[in-house]
């Protein structure tokens, strides 16, 4: 039996879907009844457990071969982000004592980086869950392309998209979220011991202008990217309902200037840009 958590998602899901592919038991680790019933009629035993919940996650977890962990997002945490130090403290606890076969945790490209930023707090869940004596894979992931979601709606409209990654042309290590869910579901499939990173990239960077040609390719109309003025970034996002946005701004500088980056050698996905975008298009969202 394999737990995981955050199945409800995108990349929870495709973790879920690939184990039961392959055969396995799933147990679906959700916070309400209702959104586990789905999988309970594809046969996956449902647990339910909010994720600040020791006691239930415990059980969840319990008699469990493996455990995916998908920790939900902040883009706004109070400053020291103490909310992501309970949940890892939480998680912590409910592992030790439930003590699965092995733990596959999502993480973030740039975990290990020491400049004050977003995805620090994915560096404090690896630290704190490095404590178990347990097997635990750490899967770093590049960025998600399905973030340009938010972009369709601009190409869509009036042909032009906004970027916060800067300069235009210059590319980062960008990944399906498909690619993220098979291989963490491969990798709870794997045997190892101790304590382990893999990092994860599509097979090709992609910058902003990439984003914007394929784009236009797909709705077969120019669509241009504009880089969004830094100076105007923390008024933007406090604007759209942040109150902390110094870390997310932190983070994107990051990337733009490439201390956000991978430690080894990362291993490749198989979906590339133009699936990504052409699924969300023709799902019609936007």
């Amino acid at each position: 039996m394999y737990a995981v958590t955050g199945i409800t998602g995108k990349v929870g899901g495709v973790v879920a879907n690939t184990l039961l592919a392959a055969g396995k038991s799933v147990r679906a680790v959700v916070r309400d009844a209702a959104k586990g019933a789905e999988w309970a009629t594809k046969g996956c035993d449902v647990a339910l457990a909010e994720m600040g919940d020791v006691t239930a996650l415990t059980e969840a977890f319990s008699n469990a071969a493996g455990v995916f962990i998908l920790m939900p997002s902040n883009f706004s945490p109070s400053e020291g982000f103490p909310e992501v130090r309970k949940l890892a403290s939480v998680l912590r606890e409910a592992l030790q004592v439930a003590r699965p076969g092995k733990v596959v945790v999502i993480s973030t490209i740039g975990a290990q980086a020491t400049e004050p930023n977003l995805l620090n707090q994915l560096q404090i869940v690896e630290q704190e869950l490095s404590k178990l004596d347990l097997p635990i894979t750490f899967l770093r992931p590049g960025w998600f392309m399905e973030n340009h979601l938010w972009d369709i709606e601009a190409a869509k409209s009036n042909g032009v998209i906004p970027s916060f990654l800067q300069p235009l042309d210059r590319a980062i290590p960008m990944i399906a979220t498909a690619d993220v869910g098979r291989v963490a579901a491969e990798l709870l499939q794997e045997q190892w011991h101790g304590k382990r990173i893999v990092e994860l990239e599509a097979e090709e960077h992609v910058s902003p202008n990439d984003i914007a040609a394929t784009f236009a390719e797909l709705l077969g109309k120019p669509v241009q990217v504009h880089a969004v003025p830094r100076d105007i970034w923390k008024e933007l996002f406090i604007s759209q309902g942040s109150t902390n946005p110094v870390p997310r701004i932190q983070m994107i500088d990051g990337f733009n200037e490439g201390w956000i980056c991978f430690e080894g050698q990362p291993r490749k996905g198989r979906v590339d840009l133009k699936t990504v975008l052409q699924g969300l298009l023709l799902k019609g969202v936007a």
